[in-house]
């Protein structure tokens, strides 16, 4: 009796440490991974085929617009400022080092409209609304309100996808626009109150070393974070099944999987620009 716990646990280690179920349990991830691409790419063109066919409903538009843009507002403006604030101080603790502190506001303005003003705003409203979409659906479709307004011939996807798709369109541009002067007005109080630069020193070399391309590039981002945020937070909301813990579970891969993408679009659409263009 005392050795079965014993040979329990080296059956265990020898499944785990075993050379085919790590492969095997590898590909299963990357089917599910690649199957739910493929089913987050069906929505998108099922999402964009309701809109040609169908007038959008404004009056849930205007209150997903509300939910996403409005109410993200305090958060992303947190993040902003404090993100261009400690970048400001990082970045002058190492110019100081070649005597070249003033270009602490290049540095800043550069890496906040590029890069940290849009993948930052989207890791924001991915946490938080990306969540609630998922939630909000996954609930609605464990108890049956999807199928609901399937039998009244009410199309789901139009009814209640399309209105959150434009909504987060257009209000991560927007937050990523919002987010960029905040972020550059943090970076902007430091240099100013702590590192003795002269209000117009500050603001002249950030405007002389913007390109178009570097606006294009982080406004280009902000519309596709937003595209996968609704898209991802619709799909695992509508594919949620198993009651309560089955909802919880689809709201966490839908945060997961939306800044993982994030991520991946990020790298791609920083090497389209800079080495293509």
């Amino acid at each position: 009796m005392e050795n079965k716990p014993r040979k329990t646990s080296l059956a265990t280690l020898r499944k785990w440490i075993s050379v085919q179920d790590w492969f095997a349990m590898i590909g299963s991830y990357c089917m599910d991974f690649f199957s739910d691409m493929g089913g987050i790419g069906i929505m998108f063109w099922r999402t964009n085929l309701s809109l040609l066919r169908v007038p959008i409903r404004m009056k849930e538009t205007m209150e997903q617009m509300y939910k996403i843009g409005v109410a993200s507002l305090p958060l992303v403006s947190l993040t902003s400022l404090f993100t261009g604030m400690v970048l400001a101080l990082q970045s002058a603790y190492q110019l100081q080092i070649f005597s070249a502190i003033q270009f602490t506001s290049d540095l800043v303005t550069l890496s906040i409209i590029r890069e940290l003003g849009p993948v930052l705003t989207a890791m924001v409203v991915a946490g938080r609304v990306g969540a609630s979409i998922a939630a909000e659906l996954g609930t609605m479709k464990v108890t049956e309100q999807i199928d609901a307004l399937k039998s009244l011939a009410t199309d789901p996807i139009h009814y209640l996808v399309a209105p959150r798709y434009v909504a987060s369109f257009f209000m991560l541009f927007l937050l990523t626009i919002y987010a960029d002067v905040i972020g550059v007005l943090g970076g902007y109080a430091v240099a100013i109150f702590k590192l003795g630069m002269s209000p117009h020193q500050f603001m002249r070399r950030a405007i002389d070393i913007l390109v178009m391309k570097d606006l294009v590039t982080g406004l280009m981002k902000a519309f596709a974070f937003g595209i996968v945020i609704a898209m991802v937070g619709c799909f695992y909301g509508f594919n949620a099944e198993g009651g309560a813990e089955g909802v919880g579970l689809a709201t966490t891969r839908a945060v997961v999987v939306s800044m993982i993408m994030i991520i991946v679009l990020d790298c791609f659409f920083t090497g389209l620009f800079y080495f293509l263009f």
